[in-house]
């Protein structure tokens, strides 16, 4: 990572430093990418599955409408939200973990972690200007993109610069992200989920937070069958997660608002001043539960997931293997950088239909 004064100085420009963020952001390659990224469905599943484009794209909205009601930096959560998933591989979670995996086999005990690969495209692998890596990004934005999630202290970050202290929450913004992000993923993989007729909602009804919101839909005249329950259903629970987020953070956010500033200082220790309440935690937390036996463990994504982890895994053999079969500008990396990780940052880059196509290239059958 380059630690310089880049990450407090800006040009003149008609934009504030956080809309100047958002747009580099918006405009990289990596962003773009997203587009053929897997969520939790494979992409080329169908069209109406969401991929890590559409799932950054309804953080962002979710919580720059938080922002907005509790009176924090909308855009600064807007930039933080679209860039909080840069770092993932293809095939989702499973990818990632492959490559970890991969790299601690090869001795490189940092192994991979999303968050922090988030980060490196933002600071390093990106490459937009002559003298320097990255977007050149605020320090804000850098530091609720690393420490998106709780808790922030990790063994492969001790070395990293001294001003992203790791005992330190981030700022508001970012916290709001973090809730930003469970609301998204939770409410869109139920919609998926249903849609694909893995989870039905005789499963979600078992669970009390399900319950809570079915009770909303049929306040509306909306019942159990109908063709707009599912619609419904989804609205119904980000609005519950929403309004009861807000609410539960009103006061604590407001304490430390004016006396907290955008670069943490904000012990970790000390309890987070924004989040649900105790019931719409509790109740989440079993709800996520069960989505992970009924859904994410669900044999036909389960059978995906696998495929992918051996197209990762056969990619990442073939290149430390033949560095040939590498392009030449990862070749020209190898001066700069360790072998292992230029290949681990090639594969991460990937869509998945980029590396499906890549695998079969090179070992002459698709997945």
């Amino acid at each position: 990572m380059q630690a310089n004064e880049r990450f407090f100085s800006f040009e003149e420009d008609f934009r504030d430093p956080y809309a100047r963020d958002r747009d580099r952001v918006l405009h990289c390659s990596s962003f773009r990418r997203l587009e053929y990224k897997t969520q939790v469905f494979l992409n080329h599943e169908g069209d109406y599955f969401r991929t890590r484009l559409t799932h950054s794209l309804e953080v962002s909205q979710i919580a720059r409408t938080l922002s907005r009601m509790l009176e924090l930096n909308e855009t600064l959560a807007e930039v933080i939200a679209l860039s909080h998933d840069l770092g993932h591989t293809p095939f989702g979670h499973v990818g990632g973990d492959e490559l970890d995996t991969l790299l601690k086999a090869d001795g490189h005990q940092l192994g991979f972690e999303h968050n922090f690969q988030s980060f490196r495209v933002l600071t390093k692998l990106e490459k937009r200007y002559k003298d320097f890596d990255g977007l050149n990004l605020t320090f804000a934005t850098l530091e609720g993109v690393l420490k998106h999630s709780y808790p922030y202290k990790k063994s492969f970050l001790e070395d990293l610069d001294v001003r992203f202290d790791l005992d330190k929450h981030p700022s508001l913004e970012a916290m709001v992200v973090d809730h930003a992000d469970e609301i998204a993923y939770t409410s869109h993989d139920i919609d998926d989920g249903i849609k694909y007729g893995l989870i039905t909602f005789d499963d979600l009804l078992e669970d009390a937070l399900c319950l809570r919101v079915d009770e909303m839909v049929q306040k509306e005249g909306i019942k159990r069958g109908e063709k707009l329950y599912r619609h419904r259903f989804v609205a119904g629970l980000i609005k519950l997660l929403v309004e009861d987020f807000i609410e539960n953070s009103k006061e604590g956010v407001k304490k430390h608002r004016k006396d907290l500033p955008i670069v943490a200082t904000l012990d970790a220790k000390s309890p987070v001043p924004a989040g649900f309440s105790k019931q719409t935690q509790t109740e989440l937390k079993k709800l996520k539960k069960l989505l992970f036996f009924k859904l994410y463990r669900h044999e036909k994504i389960v059978r995906k997931m696998y495929a992918g982890k051996q197209c990762i895994k056969g990619l990442y053999t073939a290149f430390t293997e033949d560095i040939d079969l590498l392009p030449p500008h990862q070749k020209e990396l190898f001066e700069v950088r360790n072998k292992e990780r230029v290949i681990a940052d090639y594969i991460a880059d990937m869509t998945d239909r980029y590396a499906m196509k890549t695998y079969h290239e090179m070992y002459g059958f698709s997945l």
